[in-house]
């Protein structure tokens, strides 16, 4: 976590941050279900599992994001999308309680993961294979690595399409 930019670990806080108001609100819904309060009783057994696992999963994207992981930023991006819809419609049924925290969390998110430190980090090349990674001299000259079929320099060889010419 030490080597990725502050930007996202503020992203990676946020997203952590959102997964304890969904597993709060889980909470919440497990105590109505157990005291009665819930509309089924079936409902809110199934609402409970799916909070616990929705916490889960926006815990996990928390930690891909504070490690950098190229697979983190759409679901980071998509969860504070949610979560600002959310929040407009809590604001909305004046619940201003949840409401301003989902409207900031999600501002705060949104700003974090496409701060362009972090969107550098995110998409930087380090995960891919060794045959695709480029230094930094070809990324800004754009020319690619030396590679089976393919000579040092940059420069390529052209095959023509006529059997036998070359």
């Amino acid at each position: 976590m030490g080597h990725s930019p502050a930007s996202l670990r503020i992203a990676a806080a946020v997203q952590a941050a959102e997964s304890a108001v969904v597993l709060v609100a889980t909470v919440l819904a497990a105590v109505d279900t157990a005291a009665g309060r819930s509309y089924h009783r079936s409902s809110g057994i199934a609402l409970t599992v799916i909070g616990v696992a929705v916490a889960a999963a926006l815990a996990l994207v928390a930690m891909g994001l504070a490690r950098a992981r190229r697979w983190s930023r759409t679901p980071a991006l998509l969860t504070q999308l949610f979560f600002g819809i959310v929040g407009i419609y809590l604001l909305q049924s004046r619940r201003l309680d949840w409401g301003v925290v989902s409207v900031v969390l999600a501002a705060a998110g949104f700003a974090a993961v496409l701060a362009p430190p972090s969107l550098r980090a995110l998409v930087s090349r380090e995960g891919a294979r060794p045959d695709q990674r480029q230094t930094g001299r070809q990324a800004q000259t754009g020319q690619a690595e030396p590679g089976p079929g393919r000579p040092a320099g940059g420069a390529s060889r052209r095959r023509s399409a006529r059997p036998g010419a070359e």
